[in-house]
């Protein structure tokens, strides 16, 4: 099932490079995939596997480009969708859900409250729950941001990759698909792997500094970073396993840093991040100044998603 995902551009930010003073800053823009966000790799295998197996309904909890990319392919499959999403979701991704046709249910609270509505919701109805880590589909969707990276540097593969971490999936998928092409012998040396969070929700942080090997709830999560606004990821304990394998770390960056990030990329290099890849650009600069890349490092932020979302315009 698919609407022309994947294949995304890597576009080097040499400007900003030299403002660094890395050898190299790229960004895997998946801002332009279909629905303009990362989540159109996961729901379209996702979805593509579950009209494999006869499914004709299902649910899932948001916190925006999810609900509205599984509504867009499902509205390709002919598969009814359910979305639970916070109320103070970005408004943008409601409306492409309800434009999709999908059965749209507003919620006070965050995306762990709209999760156990949804669970609740799949039982009493019978619709398949789709919620992250709920199936295995969802995840090998995301690994083709890994498989792609790799392609397209011609499988020599970044000293680092900064990825905005709420839930986790992509950091996991992309790991995952490095494995296997070592496995495979493809490739030879892997990049340190780096979360970034907002300072406002930051529980892998937390766990990461703190030596732990599972994340706790972080209490009263607040960043307009809304896509990793993720108090209790669910498989924290395997980001934060997947940070250390990597010899990587984890980040967190205040909201003013954000804004400040994403008007600067769009200004010095025309490039136009949503608020959670400009966090994670946010966290490569922190970085940077303490020196932890190195001065040749090819450095690589993923931008999960389009600006366009997330009015007003950066800088305006």
């Amino acid at each position: 099932m698919t609407l022309g995902e994947g294949v995304t551009p890597l576009i080097d930010l040499r400007r900003i490079a030299g403002e660094l003073q890395v050898g190299r800053l790229t960004v895997k823009d998946d801002g332009l995939l279909p629905t303009a966000s990362f989540k159109a790799r996961g729901a379209a295998v996702g979805m593509s596997r579950l009209v494999e197996l006869g499914g004709s309904e299902l649910i899932l909890p948001t916190n925006g480009n999810a609900g509205a990319a599984w509504a867009a392919y499902g509205a390709r499959a002919g598969v009814a969708v359910h979305v639970v999403i916070p109320r103070d979701a970005p408004l943008v991704t409601r409306e492409e859900a309800l434009a999709a046709g999908a059965d749209v249910r507003v919620i006070d609270g965050l995306i762990g409250d709209a999760g156990k509505v949804a669970g609740q919701l799949a039982r009493e109805h019978g619709w398949f729950d789709a919620s992250t880590f709920k199936e295995p589909y969802r995840l090998e969707g995301k690994k083709t941001i890994g498989l792609e990276i790799a392609e397209q540097l011609r499988w020599r593969l970044p000293d680092a990759v900064i990825y905005p971490t709420g839930g986790g999936v992509g950091l996991l998928g992309m790991w995952k698909a490095w494995l296997e092409l070592r496995e495979l012998g493809v490739i030879e040396r892997l990049p340190r792997l780096v979360a970034a969070q907002a300072a406002g929700c930051a529980p892998v942080v937390k766990a990461f500094q703190a030596g732990a090997v599972k994340t706790e709830a972080w209490p009263d999560a607040q960043t307009h970073a809304f896509g990793i606004n993720v108090p209790s990821p669910l498989a924290g304990d395997l980001v934060l396993r997947d940070l250390r394998e990597s010899g990587g770390c984890a980040v967190a960056v205040d909201e003013q840093a954000i804004r400040d990030e994403r008007a600067h990329a769009f200004k010095a290099e025309g490039l136009h991040l949503c608020p959670e890849g400009a966090c994670a650009l946010a966290a490569g600069r922190a970085l940077a100044g303490s020196g932890w890349f190195g001065a040749n490092a090819h450095v690589l932020v993923v931008n999960t998603g389009s600006g366009l979302k997330y009015p007003p315009l950066p800088g305006a």
